[in-house]
Parts: C-alpha cells; sequence; structure tokens
C-alpha cells in the first residue's frame, strides 16, 4: 500500500505540466476517472485507472496546443487518445474487476502509462522544440503516436464491445495452429517465452541484433510482449507460414523501400524528393489497416498516390507494379530488389486434397468439390481467410468490387482478413466404385 502510494506520489510531478490557458482553450475532451460512473471497481484499481485517466488527459491537453499544429490525417493523437478512454471505459464497465482477472489487460494498461508518460517527458524536456515538423523531438513524438494506434486496434480487436473474446481467430490457419498449440487460450506471452518457441518452427539468431529487428517489427505496442494479435497482423504481413522470416528478412531488412514506424504524410515528404523520378516508391505498414501494406509511388504524371493492395501479397504487388513501371526504385535508389524467387514461391499455391467423403458427397448432388459454388464455372483458386472458404478469383473480386457486404465472404459473412491462393488436387476415383 505504501510502495503504490509513493509511486503515485512520483508521479504527480507529471501533471503538473507548463501548457498555457491560450493553448488549451479550445480543448474540449476531459478524461477522468469517476467513481460514480464504476461505483464496483476495487479501491485498488479505482486509484490506477485514476492514474491512467490523468496520464492520457496530460497527453490529450499538450497534443491540442494549436502551436503544435498537429495533422488530422491517419493517425491522429487527438482521437486515437478519446477513443482509447471510450474503450477502456466500456471495458471496466463490463467488468469492474477486470484489472485483476484479466493479465492481458494489467499488461495494456502498465504499457499505457509508460507510453504517456515517455510523451509527457518528451514536450516537457523539448518544450516549444516539439512544435519544429523536422526536430528529432517531433520524430520521436509521430513514432509514440504510431504506437498509441496500434494499442489502440489491438484493443478493440482482443475486446470488442468491451468484452474480452479469448477465442480471436487468427488470419493465416497455419499461424492459428501454432499458437494454439504452443499458448493455448493466452491472447499474450512475453517475448521471452514467444522466442524460443518460434525459433523452433523459424530459424533465427537469439539475442542478436536480428533478434532484436524480429522484435521491434513484431512488437507493435513495444510492450516486450506478444499478443495473439500482433503475431496475426506480422504473419498478414510476410505471408506464407512457410516462408515467413525469409519474407521478413527481404522486406524489411534488406529492401530499401522499407519504411518502419512511417505515416502516410511522411510517406509523402519522403517521396516529394523523388518527384523527377516516377517510380519511385516507399512501402509501410497501415496504421488503420493492420495487416496490410501501404505503398506509396510517384506517378507518371509526377503525382503520389499511396494505396493497399487488395487480394494480393506485398511481394506479388511489387512484382506487378516493377513490370508495370510504378515500382521501379525504392526510396529513389536504381537498384530494385529482384523479388522474382520469392513470387514464384508463393504463387505455388497451398494444395487442397479432396476427400474420398467429399468427392462422393459433391458426386451424388451432380457437382465437383473444386468448382466454384458461386459462378459453377471455374475451379476454387483461393481461399478466403480467416473463415476459410474457398471461392475462385473472378468471383471473389466482383464481390468485393460490387455487393453491399463485399468486405465480408459471401457464404458466411465473416470478415476477410486475407486471402490465399490454393491449388485442389482432385479425387483418384480408384476403388471402381459408382457414385450415383
Amino acid at each position: 500500500m505504501a510502495k503504490l502510494s509513493n509511486f503515485f506520489k512520483r508521479l504527480q510531478t507529471l501533471f503538473e505540466d507548463d501548457i498555457s490557458m491560450n493553448g488549451n482553450e479550445n480543448a474540449m475532451y476531459c478524461i477522468k476517472f469517476s467513481s460514480l460512473e464504476h461505483p464496483l471497481v476495487p479501491k485498488e484499481d479505482y486509484k490506477r485507472y485514476t492514474n491512467t485517466y490523468n496520464l492520457m488527459n496530460t497527453v490529450l491537453n499538450y497534443c491540442q496546443r494549436p502551436k503544435l499544429n498537429l495533422i488530422k490525417s491517419p493517425p491522429n493523437i487527438l482521437e486515437i487518445i478519446p477513443n482509447l478512454h471510450l474503450h477502456i471505459n466500456s471495458i471496466i464497465k463490463n467488468n469492474p474487476y477486470v484489472y485483476s482477472s484479466n493479465g492481458y489487460f494489467r499488461i495494456f494498461i502498465r504499457n499505457l502509462d509508460s507510453k504517456c508518460i515517455k510523451v509527457i517527458r518528451l514536450f516537457k524536456d523539448n518544450k516549444d522544440l516539439i512544435c519544429d515538423k523536422t526536430s528529432l523531438a517531433r520524430l520521436k513524438l509521430t513514432k509514440h503516436i504510431l504506437t498509441f494506434s496500434h494499442m489502440y486496434y489491438e484493443l478493440i480487436a482482443l475486446s470488442p464491445e468491451g468484452n474480452f473474446n479469448f477465442n480471436y481467430k487468427m488470419t493465416k490457419l497455419d499461424a492459428e495452429e501454432f499458437w494454439k498449440r504452443n499458448f493455448n487460450d493466452k491472447i499474450i506471452v512475453s517475448w521471452e517465452e514467444f522466442q524460443p518457441i518460434l525459433k523452433n518452427v523459424h530459424h533465427f539468431e537469439e539475442n542478436c541484433e536480428e533478434s532484436n529487428c524480429l522484435k521491434k517489427t513484431m512488437d507493435l505496442t513495444s510492450s516486450n510482449y506478444i499478443s495473439k494479435f500482433e503475431f496475426d497482423v506480422f504473419t498478414r504481413l510476410f505471408q506464407p507460414w512457410s516462408n515467413l522470416l525469409d519474407n521478413w528478412r527481404v522486406l524489411a531488412l534488406k529492401h530499401p523501400a522499407y519504411g518502419s514506424f512511417l505515416t502516410y504524410d511522411q510517406v509523402r515528404l519522403i517521396l516529394q524528393n523523388y518527384l523527377s523520378k516516377p517510380g519511385s516508391y516507399v512501402f509501410r505498414l497501415s496504421c488503420t489497416q493492420l495487416g496490410n501494406w501501404a505503398i506509396g509511388y510517384v506517378a507518371p504524371n509526377k503525382n503520389i498516390y499511396q494505396t493497399i493492395p487488395s487480394n494480393k501479397s506485398l511481394i506479388q504487388a511489387l512484382v506487378d507494379g516493377n513490370r508495370d513501371g510504378y515500382y521501379c526504385y525504392p526510396n529513389g535508389q536504381s537498384n530494385n530488389p529482384d523479388l522474382e524467387k520469392e513470387f514464384n514461391l508463393m504463387t505455388q499455391g497451398k494444395t487442397v486434397h479432396v476427400s474420398e467423403e467429399e468427392f462422393e458427397m459433391y458426386c451424388s448432388i451432380g457437382s465437383t468439390f473444386e468448382i466454384c459454388k458461386i459462378c459453377d464455372e471455374n475451379d476454387k483458386d483461393i481461399r478466403i481467410e480467416p473463415c476459410g472458404h474457398l471461392i475462385c478469383k473472378n468471383c471473389l473480386y466482383s464481390w468485393q468490387r460490387n455487393a453491399v457486404g463485399g468486405k465480408n465472404c459471401p457464404f458466411c459473412r465473416c470478415e476477410i482478413r486475407g486471402t490465399e491462393d490454393i491449388q485442389i488436387k482432385k479425387f483418384q476415383n480408384t476403388s471402381g466404385k459408382n457414385v450415383k
């Protein structure tokens, strides 16, 4: 009790900030933990939440300063912090004892406190210098804002409508099976626990530069833990499972166009240096659609565009874009990495074997397993993830372009988070048995 009380007293200095009244005259949103709103929260948890809410409110106040002139495009900290507050509030309302009963939530709140303290220190140490968009302090602030954004999207994915989903389903089947086999129903594990288990399947050097780089790429919330959501995002970015870390090395460690912790506006600033060199490009993680890539490029008309590839991996998008003359100069450089080897490994497709039972069932209705059940013409050649339904590419693309619910599977209406190319191996009826 005494230690906890002293801890809160030490943090009190962080709230005695030097924000001028003029800088906050337009501040409308106030974050404060209320016992009236949460009457069942235990006393010790009340103190923790009060501290967390005060920290979030202080960060929000700093970021509302007009001199800072933050761009309102994503990730927008002036939206992220209030959204975080509202979602945390709904979690606590649904379960007043969630802090003591939910390990993930404890880790999240501690990490949120830590990130808020770092941002407050950044403002205090740099004063008006942080208002300079080209300063190192401003770059650090942007990285912190991205981390807050990642934390928010992770939290809403793992606790939809404020209720924790311990059955969160990963997009890639191989990744889901790996997680269940090793971590059961956990939704977060420490990096120390995760690292050696991943190494058993995908080799990398532990406790060295490669391991540190892998952790930085995977640990989107910088918590020293890997959540099921973060691993889901990582395996979608560097698919397929069989070449997971090889693709990570090629794209994140070696590729000159890769931008770590970049925003939409930062990519535009980078590419403005190459307006005279159409075909220059940079790619980054999408901050609004985690698990997807965003590619910025200079078009032939010297305009800058950014796009999120759909229904294809980054490797396929880069190969296709290079062939079409759009992605030729990574970060303005002349030497564009050859990704044909990685592309060929991906386009082989995962083999789906038709069982005897499936063969007999479809024969009994005058059809075959491999035929697409929407157009009844083409063979199935793509798997929708994570639900696993099979369809032909033509029908899927048409559905996504034209249907009102095009973001969801046409069969089960599950959210489409990804796709996987497949090849169907037909069942060989060698028994001579006639199926009617």
